[in-house]
């Protein structure tokens, strides 16, 4: 029995999202030719893998042995052809991948320690970098896959595609001001102490470009390099933080209470260069595992 690949691509993509019409668009294809490639991949292996709910749909046990064995067959591949495009990549052009602070917070990292294991013979630079400056660089030749914000991203012509959850959360100190609130807004959280990123970080310029020039002057206690600091002092009760939900581990003490303003709902995208899928192999690999990472680091 022979399999496309990318209907297996599309299936692991529908049981992830746990909607056809979502499978569909993570592959650009229209919902009518994602549905006939799921038909036509139940036809072949002679069971039904999806059952149809009122919210979307869920694999079947059959589905969910197919979709584990899916990932292992996508994973050999792209090491497949990782090993064979490190013969045609030269050592001393490295692939170049550029994001956020928050995707440098957990994605990228999950993703480059399965990448280069995978592909010892495949090197990364990786930058942080805003969403503007990283969509300059894939435009001009100069990066090979960015993972951007959606607000941000505008219509640039590049290819892209929707990596996950980035949404901001405001969090404390267990038992400290957020104590029986589920919702704050941003105005809100500025009445407290704050502490924030540097001022030149890609998450704190999208919280001050974005919360407007009536916004109360927010008193912040202290300025640190990242998320691994900052989320710290939140938690030791320093202050309040506003942050990534998808950089906050499930077993880290904290209070964390949902920002309402509009701004705060944001998703990552995964774009590409402007010759990427073209130029190497290595590309399409280190990609897969960047989606691989964004499905495991997805808030509960």
């Amino acid at each position: 029995m022979r399999y496309d690949l990318d209907d297996l691509r599309l299936f692991l993509d529908i049981v992830a999202e746990g909607s056809i019409t979502a499978g569909a668009r993570r592959m650009h294809l229209s919902l009518p030719s994602a549905s006939a490639r799921v038909r036509s991949l139940e036809h072949q292996v002679g069971v039904t893998l999806l059952v149809r709910c009122r919210r979307g749909v869920r694999p079947t046990p059959a589905g969910t042995t197919l979709a584990r064995h899916a990932r292992e067959v996508l994973a050999q591949t792209a090491r497949l052809e990782g090993a064979v495009a490190s013969y045609l990549r030269s050592p001393t052009a490295p692939l170049t991948l550029l994001g956020g602070g928050s995707a440098m917070h957990r994605l990228v990292p999950q993703a480059l320690i399965s990448f280069l294991r995978a592909h010892p013979g495949i090197d990364v630079t990786v930058s942080e970098s805003s969403t503007p400056q990283t969509i300059r660089m894939l435009a001009d030749g100069e990066a090979d896959l960015g993972v951007v914000i959606d607000g941000e991203a505008g219509d640039s012509g590049l290819e892209t595609e929707p990596l996950g959850d980035d949404s901001l959360v405001v969090i404390g100190q267990v038992g400290g001001i957020l104590t029986g609130r589920d919702t704050l807004t941003y105005t809100e959280a500025a009445e407290h102490p704050l502490i924030g990123l540097n001022a030149g970080s890609s998450l704190q310029r999208w919280i001050e470009k974005n919360i407007g020039p009536h916004a109360p002057v927010a008193r912040y206690r202290t300025r640190v390099a990242n998320l691994n600091t900052l989320i710290p002092l939140a938690s030791a009760g320093v202050g309040l933080a506003i942050v990534p939900r998808r950089a906050i581990d499930a077993d880290q003490m904290l209070d964390v209470c949902e920002l309402t303003d509009p701004w705060s709902r944001r998703r990552h995208l995964l774009a590409w260069g402007a010759q990427a899928k073209i130029s190497s192999t290595a590309t399409v690999a280190l990609a897969e595992h960047l989606r691989h990472a964004a499905q495991s680091t997805e808030p509960a």
